[in-house]
């Protein structure tokens, strides 16, 4: 964990074995996949670091689905690899949650993919948040430990 900017940045590293559903025609990764890669390292990290996971969002009736990803890819993995996933949170102003993911093959430590997402917050009626939910607001006075300088 680093500072950037009075910010601390925040990050996750979480291992996923490659199985057998998650492969292709071609014997590797199916590009797809990845997506769900980056939601097992959203996981983790909101284990990592309790107060926004989706069981905590779902305690508060608030949701966050994604709004935007993007992703690029290197090179593949395969059936019986462990992808490592580097799951890194990215302040941003507002109601919302940005993320950094790199997928790395353990057996060499070869960078596969690296993507970001954006996720919006939405109320109980399916709404969108333009104020940052209370339970989203106290993590990050709990973790970010923002700075006023």
């Amino acid at each position: 964990m680093k500072e950037m900017e009075g910010i601390k940045e925040l990050e996750d590293v979480c291992r996923i074995q490659v199985k057998f559903s998650e492969i292709d025609s071609m014997r590797r990764v199916w590009h797809g996949s990845y997506v769900t890669y980056f939601e097992d390292g959203r996981e983790s990290f909101g284990r990592h670091y309790p107060g926004i996971g989706y069981a905590d969002m779902q305690r508060a009736g608030i949701y966050a689905p994604i709004y935007d990803i993007h992703i690029k890819y290197y090179a593949p993995l395969a059936i019986n690899d462990v992808a490592i996933v580097h799951t890194r949170y990215i302040y941003r102003l507002g109601a919302r949650l940005d993320y950094s993911y790199e997928v790395y093959r353990e057996s060499d430590n070869k960078l596969c993919a690296v993507g970001k997402t954006t996720q919006l917050f939405i109320d109980p009626q399916g709404q969108l948040m333009v104020d940052k939910p209370d339970y989203y607001q106290a993590w990050q006075d709990r973790f970010l430990h923002v700075s006023d300088t």
